[in-house]
């Protein structure tokens, strides 16, 4: 006999969960007890709220590929931690959200925290689930696991009701992961796939999406590299190709340079492995005609919910993204010049001009490519800041990029902690702008206690650039609700926390403090003088301003 809580945990070390992340409650006493004795083999990291808590499992399930694991209490834990479900949906990232419920014998009554789960998070995630009967444990566990790995990767939430974990049972635990095999192409879908890319003048390949493996991304260059066909990532899924190769010619994402836009829009056939056709790649559904696109389209997905959901594709293929690369021949064609020209313009648009302000993020992100080891992990939250890391930095095959498609502020430091957590002697780049970083920096606390030192870049320009950035082109010289006059001391906030921490008030002072953040066993937090008016790389906030200006209608004619 054991009961409900011992009984999930140890399911969950059978399906290989090694790392988890939460906020405890009395609502899963019993899950804690049971993770007492897992130490060194299924670890639980403390964090100081459930929104953090989130954002580290659904980086953690980004950055391996195997379900990030959070445990939070019922009600206001829940809600807090639904930020990071939402995360983990968009970026298509295995992750299982344990949320701690009311007695059986209370649900319905609105009783204290009491919510429904599967109301709450029905459409946030794959599937919402309520155990209600300790035995379906093992049953359960492992659908949801299956589940949140298979097809496009997702989010699962569970509900635990709290007389649940403490009933007993007879009922054996999970004792090994299920083995499914990833869907492959068909010989036929890939022999109209081959035919489509030979008669094509001007193909192009966007590649993305959560379920790739080393050995995926390999095959994909090596056809790529092989046919000589230009090839883009999806909106943050750049860490995904290789940016050193020929045939890497930047993101279509946030942001998207003319240059992307103009490839996307040329191009007479596309092959679109993995991605889902969000906003951002498509620049707001822009680029290609709704629902039958101008351009050829061959969509490959692992999901059949994915293919055809906006666009409708002159080929669909079921298939898993590293199956369809393994099976890929190369094709030729007499496009080298247009490929040449995409990879110059990516080349190109490292050149960014000096910056209006005291710490120059150009020169700043130049310095970090050149120092920056090749397996290193980039985090970042959202706003304007982004575009250092996003658009700036080359990942290499070994580099990864933890970023939120759901454009959540916040996501940066959790994930650079949960980076620190899975792979502690790799080393972990944060960016965050100064309202970013004050969404979650009492997660420093948790990065000290977990003994996770990553280093922190605080973009400080001392507004939310990116609202500041919309009011400036929409309603110039009507500033309001932008502007943080009043922020930390961040240096001695990092100090507090146990971190090394400096201000750096100038370009030159840069390179030193980094070394310094580098020899700091303890992590470090850099506060970077960055003006407002650098706002972005090409266009300053008085010229936003200007621009509105001209564009501006007056509202009485």
């Amino acid at each position: 006999m054991q009961s409900g809580g011992h009984l999930l945990v140890k399911s969950l070390v059978a399906l290989g969960a090694r790392h988890s992340f939460g906020v405890p409650g009395e609502s899963y006493l019993d899950v804690l007890d049971a993770l007492h004795d897992t130490q060194g083999q299924f670890d639980f990291t403390m964090c100081r709220n459930e929104g953090g808590a989130a954002f580290m499992a659904a980086a953690y399930g980004k950055l391996m590929g195997s379900p990030g694991i959070c445990f939070v209490t019922r009600g206001p834990g829940a809600t807090n931690a639904s930020i990071g479900v939402h995360t983990a949906m968009q970026d298509s990232a295995p992750m299982l959200l344990f949320v701690g419920q009311v007695g059986t014998d209370q649900i319905g009554r609105e009783a204290f925290q009491e919510l429904d789960y599967r109301a709450v998070f029905g459409t946030m995630a794959k599937w919402a689930v309520q155990i209600d009967h300790v035995e379906r444990i093992p049953e359960v566990l492992a659908r949801a696991w299956k589940t949140a790995c298979t097809g496009r990767p997702g989010p699962v939430v569970i509900a635990l009701p709290e007389n649940m974990l403490t009933a007993t049972t007879t009922a054996a635990p999970l004792t090994k992961a299920p083995l499914i095999c990833e869907a492959a192409p068909s010989s036929k879908a890939l022999e109209q796939a081959h035919a489509l890319l030979s008669n094509a003048k001007r193909p192009l390949i966007i590649t993305g999406g959560g379920d790739w493996k080393e050995d995926g991304c390999n095959a994909l260059k090596s056809f790529a590299e092989a046919s000589d066909i230009p090839v883009l990532a999806a909106f943050r899924y750049q860490d995904r190709y290789d940016n050193t190769a020929n045939t890497y010619c930047g993101e279509a994402g946030v942001g998207m340079p003319p240059y992307v836009a103009d490839l996307i829009r040329d191009a007479d056939t596309i092959l679109a492995v993995g991605i889902r056709f969000g906003e951002m790649t498509t620049g707001a559904y822009t680029l290609f005609d709704v629902p039958v696109p101008l351009q050829t389209i061959i969509h490959v997905h692992p999901s059949d919910g994915e293919i055809g959901k906006i666009y409708q594709p002159d080929l669909g293929i079921l298939s898993g993204s590293n199956e369809f690369a393994a099976h890929l021949s190369p094709v030729s064609g007499n496009w080298a010049a247009w490929r040449a020209k995409a990879r110059a313009s990516y080349e190109a648009s490292f050149d960014a001009p000096l910056q209006p302000s005291p710490v120059d993020m150009a020169r700043v992100t130049a310095h970090l490519r050149d120092i920056l080891p090749e397996d290193v992990v980039l985090t970042n939250g959202a706003g304007n800041f982004t575009v250092w890391p996003n658009k700036f930095i080359a990942y290499g095959p070994k580099a990864r990029l933890l970023a939120p498609q759901s454009g959540a502020m916040g996501y940066g430091v959790p994930a650079a902690i949960a980076a620190k957590v899975a792979f502690p002697n790799r080393r972990v780049v944060c960016f965050a702008g100064d309202g970013d970083f004050q969404m979650n920096c009492q997660e420093l606390a948790t990065a000290t206690q977990a003994g996770a030192a990553p280093i922190i870049l605080i973009v400080n320009n001392g507004i939310y650039g990116t609202i500041r950035a919309h009011q400036e082109k929409t309603y110039p010289d009507r500033v309001s609700g932008t502007t943080m006059s009043t922020n930390p001391d961040f240096a001695a906030l990092a100090r507090a926390y146990g971190f090394h921490g400096e201000r750096v008030e100038t370009t030159d002072d840069f390179a030193a403090a980094f070394d310094r953040a580098l020899a700091s066993p303890t992590g470090a937090v850099l506060d970077l003088n960055v003006s407002p008016e650098a706002l972005t790389p090409r266009q300053t906030l008085s010229q936003m301003n200007a621009a509105g200006k001209e564009n501006q209608v007056d509202p009485k004619s």
